[in-house]
């Protein structure tokens, strides 16, 4: 479930919003989604799975998405954003170094399944 959310993080902006809309979900989702599965980092740190080296960087993804969401400007938040952003620019940039220490491919992104 990280390796997924750091896929989709690093994936190109254009992916991202191909991704976006084939599952009609707005681009706050890539931060959530990250979100939920980096609470698992450490355990997964712990039980061999990923290296201890890619915490800094999760844990500076989680720092960006956690700036952006303090931010007033819900501009941050929108398609364009996506490749205008230095938040998203970063993000993206540090999820790149993740998968390219844990010898993980940067695409196909993900499948993601919405409950409703």
């Amino acid at each position: 479930m990280l390796i997924e959310a750091v896929v989709v993080v690093a994936a190109d902006a254009s992916a991202q919003l191909t991704w976006l809309g084939k599952y009609d979900v707005p681009p706050d989702e890539i931060a959530l989604s990250f979100d939920d599965a980096f609470r698992l980092a450490e355990r997964l740190v712990e039980d061999g799975q990923f290296r201890r080296g890619v915490l800094p960087s999760l844990r500076m993804i989680d720092e960006v998405f956690s700036e952006m969401t303090q931010d007033t400007d819900v501009g941050r938040w929108t398609r364009e954003a996506l490749s205008t952003d230095p938040g998203w620019g970063r993000a993206r940039q540090l999820a790149r170094e993740v998968l390219t220490a844990e010898g993980e491919e940067t695409s196909p992104l993900p499948g993601f399944r919405i409950i409703r």
